[in-house]
Protein backbone atom coordinates (compact mmCIF):
# COMPACT_ATOMS: atom_id res chain seq x y z
CA UNK A 1 0.00 0.00 0.00
CA UNK A 2 0.99 3.75 -0.90
CA UNK A 3 2.06 5.82 2.05
CA UNK A 4 2.42 9.55 1.33
CA UNK A 5 2.27 9.09 -2.27
CA UNK A 6 1.21 12.92 -2.85
CA UNK A 7 3.64 14.36 -0.52
CA UNK A 8 6.49 12.51 -2.28
CA UNK A 9 5.30 13.81 -5.20
CA UNK A 10 5.17 17.58 -4.28
CA UNK A 11 8.63 17.01 -3.00
CA UNK A 12 9.95 15.74 -6.31
CA UNK A 13 8.53 18.50 -8.02
CA UNK A 14 10.04 21.16 -5.90
CA UNK A 15 13.34 19.20 -6.43
CA UNK A 16 13.86 18.06 -9.54
CA UNK A 17 16.49 19.43 -12.15
CA UNK A 18 15.06 22.18 -14.51
CA UNK A 19 17.96 22.24 -16.71
CA UNK A 20 17.48 22.24 -20.44
CA UNK A 21 17.86 19.10 -22.17
CA UNK A 22 17.04 16.77 -24.90
CA UNK A 23 18.04 12.81 -25.24
CA UNK A 24 18.51 10.85 -28.82
CA UNK A 25 17.76 6.85 -28.17
CA UNK A 26 18.74 3.91 -29.84
CA UNK A 27 21.41 5.72 -31.97
CA UNK A 28 23.20 3.33 -34.09
CA UNK A 29 26.83 3.73 -33.02
CA UNK A 30 28.78 2.05 -30.25
CA UNK A 31 28.49 3.84 -27.04
CA UNK A 32 32.39 3.79 -26.81
CA UNK A 33 32.82 6.05 -29.92
CA UNK A 34 29.92 8.42 -28.89
CA UNK A 35 31.86 8.95 -25.47
CA UNK A 36 35.19 9.92 -27.42
CA UNK A 37 32.92 13.21 -28.98
CA UNK A 38 30.90 14.03 -25.90
CA UNK A 39 34.24 14.16 -24.07
CA UNK A 40 35.16 17.25 -26.42
CA UNK A 41 32.13 19.68 -25.82
CA UNK A 42 31.50 18.81 -21.86
CA UNK A 43 31.70 22.24 -20.09
CA UNK A 44 32.02 24.48 -23.13
CA UNK A 45 29.78 27.21 -24.68
CA UNK A 46 27.04 26.21 -27.09
CA UNK A 47 28.81 28.24 -29.74
CA UNK A 48 31.68 26.78 -28.97
CA UNK A 49 30.27 23.01 -28.69
CA UNK A 50 28.87 23.35 -32.27
CA UNK A 51 31.66 24.76 -34.21
CA UNK A 52 33.52 21.75 -32.45
CA UNK A 53 30.88 19.05 -33.58
CA UNK A 54 30.51 20.81 -36.82
CA UNK A 55 34.21 20.48 -37.56
CA UNK A 56 34.74 16.90 -36.19
CA UNK A 57 35.51 14.06 -38.24
CA UNK A 58 33.73 11.59 -36.34
CA UNK A 59 30.28 9.66 -37.34
CA UNK A 60 28.58 10.45 -33.55
CA UNK A 61 29.21 13.92 -34.48
CA UNK A 62 26.37 14.56 -36.07
CA UNK A 63 23.71 12.82 -33.68
CA UNK A 64 25.06 14.44 -31.23
CA UNK A 65 24.95 17.96 -32.74
CA UNK A 66 21.20 17.21 -33.70
CA UNK A 67 20.68 16.51 -29.67
CA UNK A 68 22.77 19.40 -28.70
CA UNK A 69 20.64 21.62 -30.86
CA UNK A 70 17.10 19.94 -29.77
CA UNK A 71 18.57 21.05 -26.28
CA UNK A 72 18.96 24.88 -27.19
CA UNK A 73 15.71 25.06 -28.71
CA UNK A 74 14.16 23.17 -25.40
CA UNK A 75 16.10 26.18 -23.87
CA UNK A 76 15.00 28.89 -25.71
CA UNK A 77 11.05 27.96 -26.31
CA UNK A 78 10.53 25.95 -22.69
CA UNK A 79 12.72 28.02 -20.27
CA UNK A 80 12.82 31.39 -22.46
CA UNK A 81 16.91 31.53 -22.45
CA UNK A 82 18.91 32.85 -24.77
CA UNK A 83 21.64 30.63 -26.67
CA UNK A 84 24.49 32.90 -26.11
CA UNK A 85 24.11 32.18 -22.84
CA UNK A 86 24.03 28.10 -22.37
CA UNK A 87 26.87 26.14 -22.18
CA UNK A 88 26.51 22.16 -21.97
CA UNK A 89 25.90 21.58 -18.63
CA UNK A 90 26.19 17.58 -18.65
CA UNK A 91 26.68 15.24 -21.25
CA UNK A 92 26.79 11.54 -20.99
CA UNK A 93 25.50 8.70 -22.97
CA UNK A 94 23.83 5.51 -21.98
CA UNK A 95 24.35 1.71 -23.51
CA UNK A 96 20.81 0.70 -25.53
CA UNK A 97 20.34 -2.77 -26.68
CA UNK A 98 22.39 -5.00 -28.31
CA UNK A 99 21.74 -6.48 -31.57
CA UNK A 100 22.73 -9.99 -32.37
CA UNK A 101 23.84 -11.35 -35.90
CA UNK A 102 26.03 -14.00 -37.12
CA UNK A 103 28.88 -13.98 -39.75
CA UNK A 104 29.49 -17.64 -41.17
CA UNK A 105 33.55 -18.76 -40.64
CA UNK A 106 35.11 -21.31 -41.62
CA UNK A 107 34.17 -25.23 -41.07
CA UNK A 108 30.75 -24.62 -40.69
CA UNK A 109 30.92 -22.10 -37.37
CA UNK A 110 29.23 -18.82 -36.96
CA UNK A 111 30.90 -15.63 -35.07
CA UNK A 112 28.92 -13.44 -33.21
CA UNK A 113 28.80 -9.80 -34.48
CA UNK A 114 27.57 -7.31 -31.69
CA UNK A 115 25.63 -4.11 -33.19
CA UNK A 116 25.41 -1.91 -30.02
CA UNK A 117 23.22 1.01 -29.66
CA UNK A 118 23.26 4.36 -27.66
CA UNK A 119 21.18 6.68 -25.77
CA UNK A 120 22.67 10.03 -25.41
CA UNK A 121 22.02 12.83 -22.93
CA UNK A 122 22.60 16.09 -22.77
CA UNK A 123 21.73 18.89 -20.19
CA UNK A 124 22.57 22.46 -20.71
CA UNK A 125 22.73 24.99 -18.23
CA UNK A 126 22.75 29.25 -17.63
CA UNK A 127 25.87 30.47 -17.91
CA UNK A 128 25.42 33.89 -15.43
CA UNK A 129 27.79 36.33 -17.18
CA UNK A 130 29.30 39.29 -14.86
CA UNK A 131 29.76 42.75 -15.42
CA UNK A 132 33.13 43.68 -15.29
CA UNK A 133 33.45 46.30 -12.41
CA UNK A 134 36.48 48.49 -12.16
CA UNK A 135 38.30 48.13 -9.19
CA UNK A 136 37.74 51.24 -6.71
CA UNK A 137 41.60 52.73 -5.86
CA UNK A 138 42.49 51.91 -1.97
CA UNK A 139 44.52 53.50 0.11
CA UNK A 140 46.82 50.89 0.95
CA UNK A 141 48.61 51.34 4.64
CA UNK A 142 51.49 48.89 5.22
CA UNK A 143 52.08 46.80 8.07
CA UNK A 144 55.34 46.32 9.49
CA UNK A 145 55.54 42.54 9.22
CA UNK A 146 58.35 40.66 11.32
CA UNK A 147 60.78 39.04 9.22
CA UNK A 148 61.49 35.66 9.44
CA UNK A 149 65.16 34.92 10.66
CA UNK A 150 67.91 35.12 8.00
CA UNK A 151 69.92 31.88 8.24
CA UNK A 152 73.60 33.43 7.71
CA UNK A 153 75.79 31.51 4.99
CA UNK A 154 78.56 29.34 6.84
CA UNK A 155 81.93 31.13 6.48
CA UNK A 156 84.06 30.44 3.02
CA UNK A 157 86.59 28.40 4.31
CA UNK A 158 90.10 29.46 2.31
CA UNK A 159 90.45 27.15 -0.86
CA UNK A 160 93.14 24.88 -0.29
CA UNK A 161 95.91 24.04 -3.23
CA UNK A 162 94.04 20.81 -4.83
CA UNK A 163 96.97 18.53 -6.17
CA UNK A 164 96.47 17.54 -9.61
CA UNK A 165 95.18 13.47 -9.40
CA UNK A 166 97.76 11.68 -11.17
CA UNK A 167 96.29 8.92 -13.55
CA UNK A 168 97.54 4.90 -12.93
CA UNK A 169 99.22 3.83 -16.46
CA UNK A 170 97.18 0.82 -17.19
CA UNK A 171 99.75 -2.09 -19.83
CA UNK A 172 96.98 -2.27 -22.70
CA UNK A 173 97.41 -5.25 -24.74
CA UNK A 174 98.17 -4.84 -28.36
CA UNK A 175 95.80 -4.10 -30.90
CA UNK A 176 95.27 -7.34 -32.87
CA UNK A 177 95.88 -6.99 -36.45
CA UNK A 178 92.96 -7.82 -39.00
CA UNK A 179 94.34 -11.49 -40.36
CA UNK A 180 94.51 -11.36 -44.48
CA UNK A 181 92.00 -13.76 -46.67
CA UNK A 182 93.82 -16.25 -49.05
CA UNK A 183 93.08 -15.75 -52.47
CA UNK A 184 93.10 -19.11 -54.97
CA UNK A 185 92.49 -21.33 -52.30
Amino acid sequence: MATNTRERAKEYKETRDRRPYATAKYIRISPKKVEIVLDLIRGKEYGEAVNILKFTNKSASLPILKVLNSAAANAENNSNLPKDNLFVAECYVGQGPTMKRMMPRAKGRGDRILKRTSHIYIKLDERKREIPVKPKAKKTEKKAEPKPAEKKAPAAKPAAAKKPVEKKETAKAPAKKPVAKKEGA
